[in-house]
């Protein structure tokens, strides 16, 4: 019997979310609680990756049921409580949903959707998980840059060196900076695809970053994307502003 778990976490003290030797890391906390509360090996699957000290509001992973039993709702609500007795603060599971036995949590998911935070002016209370920006960033030139990310394009300068993708090709859907407040001192960039590169997002948004500040124009990421060059983009943003905010499938999972 296959589950889907709904996870959601904060990463400043995970090296990301897959296993690493020698390093904690998302899923093998969640393995070992697992583990120790069902009494059995069980292998968590995530939707995918996040380095390391990325959030996570929505990150499904599926397990199997390690034993053959009847798995009630109450039997459901009790896993989920012990695991987030274990887990917490860092880690909370939401739900626990029962779905196809070839259901899969990162194979079937149709859409991915990613938010980065940032803040203009200081504020102690949203620092740990908000980029502070600074003053005057253009979020207007930013979004005219970001409508060239749309669609289905070759992603390689915005993706992280030597990874062992087949294709850098991704579909993006919606890349946009939103406020939050309406004095504008909030904003988060949201940006949704049917698939991510590593290190895409926070490359991203220090490719838009540059534009904000004046550096280059909007079709500056025009530019970027037809190099196919990592050092065509900007910076690698800080990872503790990046959330994994959702992830769409073709089914109910929780």
């Amino acid at each position: 019997m296959r589950f889907f778990l709904d996870i959601s976490f904060r990463g400043a003290c995970y090296h990301g979310w897959q296993r690493q030797p020698g390093d904690m890391s998302v899923q093998q906390r969640l393995e070992e609680a697992m583990c120790a509360v069902l009494k059995a090996s069980v292998a968590v699957t995530g939707a995918g990756r996040t380095d390391t000290g990325v959030n996570a509001r929505c990150m499904p992973a599926h397990f199997d049921w390690p034993v053959e039993e009847t798995v009630t709702a109450e039997r459901l609500e009790g896993l989920r409580k012990a695991l987030n007795a274990i887990c917490r603060p860092d880690i909370v599971v939401n739900s626990i949903r029962r779905v196809a036995d070839d259901a899969h949590a990162r194979f079937d998911a149709t859409r991915r959707t990613y938010r980065y935070f940032v803040h203009t002016e200081p504020d102690p209370f949203v620092y740990p998980l908000s980029w502070q920006a600074p003053r005057g960033l253009d979020f207007g030139r930013m979004n005219e840059a970001a409508r060239h990310l749309l669609g289905r394009q070759d992603f390689t300068s915005l993706s992280k060196l030597h990874t062992d993708v087949k294709t850098n090709i991704c579909n993006v859907a919606t890349a946009e900076w939103r406020p939050m407040d309406a004095d504008g001192k909030r904003w988060y960039f949201e940006i949704s695809a049917d698939r991510f590169l590593r290190n895409m997002v926070r490359a991203t948004v220090g490719t838009l970053v540059d534009v904000g500040r004046g550096k280059y124009a909007p079709e500056h990421v025009k530019e970027v994307l037809a190099a196919m060059d990592r050092c065509a983009a900007g910076t690698s943003m800080p990872a503790h502003a990046l959330f994994l905010w959702d992830v769409a499938y073709p089914y109910e999972w929780r």
